[in-house]
């Protein structure tokens, strides 16, 4: 094969994208059957409080997350960008730099988990076997930050060097070991919740060694490299991940809140069903994330590179598979969902199989333009817009969101609840859609 440069800037656009986006795609779904695989081992074997504690803590898990992928993101971008103007040598002081930051970082978020997460669980309302639940899972977490943040970040930069079938056969492995974990600690075992926390983190911890192990024997074109970067090139990495790193927290920061709206409407159960629908959404979500953000490094090469042409075409054959993809979700969600929320629940409990069936049906309305804001926000960071990619993914994931949550929960309930992600989706698309148009025109004006 090629080299990377040749390859993105010279192959045939509908071969690149399929290069770099089948790889992520089927990543992407690995990742996410292993926390389906979370939420049906703990709703099964452990029960309905265990099933809300989880998906009370994942908020918090998410953030550590989302900080690594602001770093890795934006780095990513920066540094595909350099690539693109034949600058290796910096390219390489900005990976090695951003790798060192992520692992620092983790250790900081790993102590104020160890701090902080308790009276976080008591102020949102949580008491008795839910909050020690959330307690023991986020503990585990915490030990393990060092070694799970970075699991996050390495896959851009396998994926800047043409590694997705590495970054792919990686995923798949740790989602495949995390499930046998699962069953090992949760069923065989009965470890409960630590038991599922156990599984994810020794999972991705033996995923961060495998990751990291290319570039430490320097057979990339990326390459551990001492060297630091200017504060300019510092903060132009972090507004260029921002957006990814706003639209985790606020997604964040959201899960609080509807976790609180839903606990004050139904308490345990209403958060166990929406739990529910929402690790189905992880699924498809994930996979169209992981589409967006494959395409993020030959999108960027190119713009820097002045190709405008390929830029185009790469962004036509996102949106065209992501608007597939979610015509499929919705047709699953709205009317197979009979059949999905009884795998998360115990058979005898009939009011939460019949409530996560209520919320599932509602959902997947959502999917008919939620993927619009997901690939423009995408595309915008692609392009080193950072403005507009922000102001798209916190519109999307917190201020929509909120409003809609504020104008149909008072009236409809739990229903209302379900519904609030439809209007928020097609407020979103409407956004991001004249912020595209605008950023593009201006980018590329025409001759």
């Amino acid at each position: 094969m090629n080299d990377q440069s040749t390859y993105f800037s010279q192959e045939k656009p509908t071969k690149v994208f399929l290069h770099c986006a089948l790889p992520a795609m089927f990543s992407m779904v690995f990742s996410a059957i292993y926390v389906i695989a979370d939420g049906i081992f703990v709703g099964q074997f452990v029960g309905e409080n265990a099933l809300a504690a989880v998906n009370l803590a994942m908020p918090l898990v998410n953030i550590s997350f989302a900080i690594a992928d602001m770093i890795a993101v934006g780095s990513a971008v920066e540094i595909a960008m350099l690539l693109g103007q034949k600058e290796h040598k910096q390219a390489n002081i900005m990976f090695s730099v951003c790798v060192k930051m992520t692992f620092a970082v983790s250790v900081v978020i790993g102590l104020l988990f160890l701090l902080f997460t308790k009276p976080i669980f008591m102020l949102m309302g949580t008491s008795g076997q839910a909050l020690e639940y959330a307690y023991q899972y986020m503990l585990i977490y915490a030990f393990f930050s060092p070694l799970t943040m970075i699991y996050y970040a390495a896959d851009n930069y396998l994926r800047i060097c043409n590694r997705q079938k590495y970054s792919m056969i990686l995923n798949i492995s740790t989602a495949l070991l995390n499930i046998v974990l699962d069953f090992l600690l949760i069923v065989v075992f009965d470890g409960g919740v630590l038991g599922a926390a156990f599984a994810s983190c020794i999972s991705m911890a033996i995923g961060s060694f495998f990751s990291l192990l290319p570039f430490a024997r320097g057979k990339l074109e990326l390459r551990f490299t001492r060297g630091k970067i200017g504060a300019k090139q510092f903060l132009s990495l972090l507004a260029n991940g921002s957006s990814e790193f706003f639209s985790n927290i606020s997604g964040s920061i959201m899960a609080f809140i509807l976790n609180l709206v839903l606990m004050d409407l139904g308490g345990t159960r209403a958060v166990a069903a929406m739990s529910i629908v929402l690790y189905v959404d992880s699924l498809m979500a994930t996979m169209i994330f992981g589409m967006c953000d494959s395409m993020q490094p030959p999108i960027s090469y190119c713009h820097a590179a002045g190709l405008k042409k390929r830029v185009a075409s790469f962004e036509k054959r996102v949106l065209g598979f992501a608007a597939l993809l979610s015509l499929i979700a919705f047709v699953l969600l709205r009317y197979h969902n009979d059949q999905i929320i009884p795998l998360f629940a115990n058979s005898q409990d009939l009011d939460l199989i019949q409530l996560g069936e209520q919320a599932m049906s509602i959902f997947a309305f959502s999917y008919l333009a939620n993927w619009i804001s997901r690939c423009l926000s995408s595309y915008l960071t692609a392009l080193g817009k950072a403005v507009q990619s922000f102001i798209t993914s916190i519109c999307g994931t917190l201020i929509f969101p909120l409003v809609g949550l504020a104008l149909l929960a008072p009236t409809f309930g739990f229903n209302g609840v379900c519904f609030m992600p439809v209007l928020a989706a097609i407020f979103s698309a409407v956004l991001a859609i004249v912020l595209a148009i605008s950023a593009t025109r201006k980018t590329y004006p025409a001759q």
